[in-house]
């Protein structure tokens, strides 16, 4: 797992010593890389009440049109701006250009933190 919170390098270069050890609730967690496949979702625990799902795989984003919201089978990823690689091995991630049935889409929503794959039709 990574580390969050405060850099322990100053801005001068200076390495800066903590003055606590790190709690459990500031550490993070390895990216959920939500891949194409037959739907599969992951509840997790959060701090507090609250819980998150997450997509591991999915095969159908929820696209907006002017009409209303249409559910399309996803074929592929053709370009993802987060990462080159991301686009070879297939995985969706906010911002990730699809082919699906009705056409080349673009993800809104974050696959991973929400559990579904939301998109808007790409010119």
């Amino acid at each position: 797992m990574r580390d969050q919170g405060r850099s322990v390098r100053k801005r001068t270069g200076g390495r800066r010593r903590p003055n606590r050890d790190r709690k459990k609730h500031e550490l993070g967690s390895q990216p959920t890389e939500t891949q194409i496949g037959e739907s599969k979702l992951k509840t997790v625990k959060t701090r507090g009440t609250g819980s998150k799902v997450k997509a591991i795989k999915a095969n159908s984003a929820n696209i907006a049109t002017d009409d209303g919201v249409i559910t399309a089978e996803i074929e592929n990823v053709v370009e993802n701006p987060a990462d080159p690689n991301y686009a070879r091995r297939n995985i969706i991630t906010r911002g990730a250009v699809l082919e699906t049935s009705e056409g080349t889409v673009r993800v809104t929503s974050r696959p991973g933190q929400d559990g579904q794959v939301n998109a808007v039709l790409v010119d």
